[in-house]
């Protein structure tokens, strides 16, 4: 009897890819085949994002080109799973008729049931209890041979005026430490050289199960792990940042010195209005220490412009302050008002016109300072962690430090270096947030 063939599409964030690699784990232990292409699978799974406009629609155009090879080719069934499932479950079922089974957050352990009634011409539904405890299960990590993201909660309790996620992931929910700590050591038995922290809030780690902030002690336990060499931090809340963290991070040599700390904005009024904890004064005091305490540290942030109440004023205010902190990396979004959200039903709103152009403004007051920064490393060696070889240039590329994967740019080098291993480059060119030398 031929083996059931599935593809995930998986959409959205890291911590997404890691419930998409769980279900991998789950088919493949039901003793199903995984393939890369929907042309070529019996079951197409997607693992949708609904964070945002822009990513609702990649969802629903994903599943209407799913549709159309279900219509015309071996395609059998979809499976939709996901952030989008949980936000807007009734509309999928009735709208997306091509759709056989919806999974909510909550029941990414039910996917090899769903799979199963789907290809017996039944559909199937589940939504499971978004603040249940996290499931601890296998993964088969889907990313490049030496990285893989750890995640180490689920949820949120921050309810940012324009954010969904609290109602899509729930509460926030720590992992122990130890199963952490465990899939840690795993990793690395499988040749893993990075890992790369994640969760919603990774500086609120411990409070909820340990009752105190416990991110330093966990890194100091990863650090102890034979093999890994590197460990990234996303998504650090700067009201959460304590001097103990701080501490942690200078002095752990494993730990990168590139931090992801979402500030969203600088202007008090605004801070408010989106329901951020903290001031602008606040913020400045604290990147003022990271830079003083950590040399060379490479900051990144994601900027929120356009938001209900946001005028010239306050507005003007960001930008003089992204060109006096010259923060490294920054991820520029215009408001998206996203139904059920308090800033949603906000008056004062900005019209979108006038959000994509301020947005435009501060895309290019960060290409000038990245490029400035870029041009500081020419001349300079750095450590870049080989991930492939480029046809195109004839060149091997990789990440440095000041590098995250799937967000920045990348260095290309020419010299001889394994995939997965570790190169010393010369830095000689800077072009487009590309960096681009010779192995050393």
């Amino acid at each position: 009897m031929a083996k059931t063939r599935v593809a995930l599409i998986s959409l959205g964030c890291p911590k997404n890819l890691v419930n998409s690699e769980q279900m991998l784990y789950q088919l493949c232990g039901a003793g199903m085949d995984i393939v890369s292409e929907p042309e070529q699978a019996d079951v197409a799974v997607v693992n949708t994002c609904g964070f945002i406009e822009a990513a609702k629609s990649e969802a629903i155009e994903t599943i209407i080109q799913l549709g159309e090879i279900k219509k015309h080719g071996c395609l059998k069934a979809i499976v939709v799973a996901g952030c989008l499932s949980q936000r807007y479950g009734e509309e999928i079922d009735t709208e997306l008729p091509e759709v056989d089974a919806i999974l909510g957050t909550g029941s990414y352990d039910e996917i090899v049931k769903a799979v199963q009634t789907v290809l017996k011409g039944k559909r199937f539904q589940s939504f499971g209890d978004i603040d249940a405890p996290i499931s601890e299960m296998g993964r088969i990590v889907s990313t490049a041979p030496a990285y893989a993201y750890l995640r180490i909660a689920e949820g949120c309790n921050n309810c940012c005026a324009y954010c969904v996620i609290p109602s899509l992931r729930g509460k926030y929910r720590s992992r122990r430490m130890e199963d952490i700590v465990d899939e840690a050591q795993a990793l690395a038995r499988t040749g893993i050289k990075e890992l790369i922290v994640v969760a919603q809030d990774i500086t609120r780690y411990g409070t909820d199960i340990y009752e105190r902030r416990s991110l330093s002690e966990l890194i100091e336990r990863l650090c102890a792990i034979d093999g890994i060499e590197w460990i990234r931090l996303h998504y650090l809340y700067p009201d959460e940042f304590d001097d103990k963290l701080m501490e942690t991070i200078a002095d752990e040599d494993k730990v990168v010195k590139y931090l992801d700390i979402p500030i969203q904005h600088i202007n008090d009024t605004i801070l408010r209005r989106m329901n951020r904890r903290g001031t602008g004064r606040e913020i400045r005091e604290l990147f003022s220490k990271l830079r003083e305490r950590i040399p060379g540290v490479v900051l990144r942030t994601s900027i929120i412009v356009g938001l209900p109440g946001e005028g010239e004023a306050e507005f003007e205010e960001l930008c003089a302050f992204l060109r006096e902190t010259r923060i490294e990396r920054a991820g520029v979004f215009a408001f998206s008002p996203e139904e059920g959200t308090p800033a949603a039903e906000m008056n004062d709103r900005c019209v979108e016109a006038e959000a994509l152009r301020r947005q435009e403004l501060i895309m290019g007051i960060q290409a000038e300072i990245m490029d400035t920064w870029g041009e500081s490393f020419k001349g300079r060696k750095v450590r870049v962690l080989c991930e492939g070889y480029d046809d195109e240039s004839g060149l091997q590329f990789g990440r440095s430090f000041a590098d995250s994967p799937d967000i920045d740019g990348v260095v290309f080098f020419s010299g001889e270096c394994a995939v997965g291993e570790f190169a010393d480059v010369l830095i000689e060119q800077v072009s487009d947030g590309e960096w681009y030398g010779r192995q050393a």
